[in-house]
């Protein structure tokens, strides 16, 4: 059984999803109580875009076609192209950590959103009509299943482009390619490596430095695996997950690939980054036993 933008729903015998219960989130949870575990984070409104990336289909939340409230809807084959204009909603902490159609937890502080026909997961720019505050999110959960709604965003989404007051807005949608994006410049950091006399080579006890790309550090082990997962599935082999202890109750666990033998392979894994429109990255140097 998995959720669908507000409601619980079940694959049938036939293949069609029927509605199990109903639940919409589209307004709810307007405001975020105090204490509440999903208490809003003081930097909101730094939390980035979501950015466009060639991933493969879910494996949940794509059937051909499925049903809820008696209405049948199709699973469009490519988001490529696809437009639309009406009204958008979002869900807050009601879902919060519950599990959303594709199969992933419902973060309302991550850029996502859900949409009845478009493959998961696809990419949209969302556009608010009256005020022109624009944000791009990954479309991971199915809904709304309200008459005259397009989209529901999470709380962030909605935040970006000044909607959570109302709870709906008239909105245009775009889907968005990696290649709608500008293209960047890959920078790769100059390599600093302990100077070694001419032709040695380091001997027992003596330390030796390793490059490493680092694409991200997180608090939340569970999100650092998945980000390990997802650069396996792009192809990186040498890819693990190391975990710090800045503090012992706050650990940081740091998702590397490596290590790299020289610049030129670090040159490598950053224009292989890049293509996949993974830029958020630095190049680390770390110093071994």
């Amino acid at each position: 059984m998995i959720r669908g933008g507000g409601a619980l729903i079940a694959l049938t015998a036939g293949g069609l999803l029927v509605l199990m219960v109903a639940g919409c989130g589209s307004s709810l949870d307007r405001r975020v109580a105090d204490g509440h575990p999903a208490a809003v984070p003081d930097d909101l409104a730094a939390i980035p875009d979501a950015v466009p990336r060639a991933e493969p289909r879910s494996r949940y939340g794509n059937p051909p076609e499925y049903e809820v409230f008696g209405r049948r809807y199709r699973t469009l084959d490519s988001s490529a192209g696809f437009q639309e204009r009406g009204l958008a909603s979002w869900y807050g902490t009601k879902f919060h950590g519950r599990r959303t159609s594709s199969g992933e937890p419902y973060d309302m502080f991550a850029m996502t959103a859900a949409h009845r026909h478009l493959p998961l997961p696809s990419f949209v720019e969302v556009t608010n009509l009256d005020n022109d505050r624009r944000v791009i999110v990954r479309v991971n959960d199915r809904g709304p299943f309200v008459g005259g709604r397009i989209i529901d965003l999470s709380y962030a989404a909605a935040h970006r482009i000044g909607m959570v007051e109302e709870g709906v807005a008239a909105v245009r949608i775009r889907a968005l390619e990696p290649s709608d994006l500008p293209p960047e410049p890959v920078r790769v950091a100059q390599l600093e490596t302990p100077a070694q006399p001419s032709g040695s080579q380091p001997g027992n006890g003596e330390t030796m430095s390793a490059s490493y790309v680092q694409v991200g550090a997180f608090a939340d082990r569970d999100a650092a695996e998945r980000i390990e997962d997802d650069l396996r599935a792009l192809g990186f082999a040498d890819v693990r997950v190391t975990t710090i202890a800045r503090h012992p109750s706050a650990p940081l666990h740091r998702v590397r690939i490596g290590p790299l033998a020289d610049a030129s392979a670090v040159q490598e894994v950053a224009q292989r980054l890049h293509h996949a429109a993974l830029r958020d990255y630095r190049v680390v140097v770390d110093e071994a036993r």
